[in-house]
């Protein structure tokens, strides 16, 4: 493995200060992390700092790892200014993505509500109040339901958009290096490896979604995985095209 670079070095620092800082102040975590966009708890912020919070210690320690063995390759590539612009872009990308499914999944519900009676004011009041009226059930279904109070009510942590960013950027520098996924000791290609965590990411994505499977409810935002993703493929791609490597800005 290469020597970590200054700014993967740093992003990780940083993230450990978050996750401490948010272990002794737990009010902290719920300002920092990412609320529905319509929600009285959303901050202007939030697209930002939720990047750097992490729910638990197993959270935080798969994406440092996932950040120190990718993202020293990429930001040796694209230089550490570039790089930076890179990873927070495909934290960004992450939540666009995510917060647009949410979007359609809350007022696709809300609207049956609405349709039936309810008003629109008060359902948001409710909501706002972190509670749910059980009544709503019956005009509902449970993946409805479930995908109007979920996007409300929880909030959103993490780095894997930008690591799911890095992931890609990987695979477009070295399609073809062969990796291998503990515990099994057989070397596979990276495309196909990272390739098929993003497949059954979109699977797990859509089965999850009140508007596309079962709606059942997970803490895992397999969309803003594919944001970041889908972010760090088209920038990756654009700057190979370009020849990212001859006009670096700080090199």
């Amino acid at each position: 493995m290469m020597k970590m670079t200054d700014m993967v070095k740093h992003l990780l620092i940083i993230n450990i200060i978050f996750f401490l800082g948010c272990y002794l102040v737990p009010t902290a975590f719920d300002v920092l992390a990412l609320h529905y966009f319509e929600s009285d708890k959303f901050r202007f912020w939030q697209p930002i700092t939720h990047i750097f919070v992490h729910a638990d210690i197993g959270h935080i320690f798969f994406n440092m790892i996932v950040l120190v063995l990718f993202g020293s390759v990429i930001e040796y590539f694209l230089g550490d200014k570039k790089f930076v612009l890179f990873y927070f872009l495909c934290g960004l990308g992450a939540y666009v993505l995510q917060m647009l499914i949410n979007y359609f999944e809350f007022h696709h519900s809300l609207n049956i509500l609405i349709d039936n009676g309810f008003d629109k004011k008060e359902i948001y009041q409710t909501l706002n109040e972190m509670k749910y009226n059980t009544i709503w059930n019956e005009y509902l279904s449970q993946s409805n339901f479930n995908g109007l109070v979920s996007t409300f009510l929880r909030s959103s942590v993490g780095a894997s958009g930008a690591i799911s960013g890095l992931m890609v950027a990987f695979v477009v520098l070295n399609p073809n290096r062969e990796m291998i996924l503990f515990p099994f000791p057989i070397p596979i290609k990276a495309k196909y490896l990272i390739g098929s965590y993003f497949l059954i990411d979109l699977f797990l994505g859509l089965q999850g979604s009140s508007l596309f499977g079962s709606g059942k409810v997970t803490l895992i935002g397999h969309f803003a995985h594919l944001g970041g993703a889908i972010t760090g493929l088209v920038m990756m791609w654009y700057w190979k095209k370009n020849q990212f490597n001859k006009n670096r800005w700080d090199r």
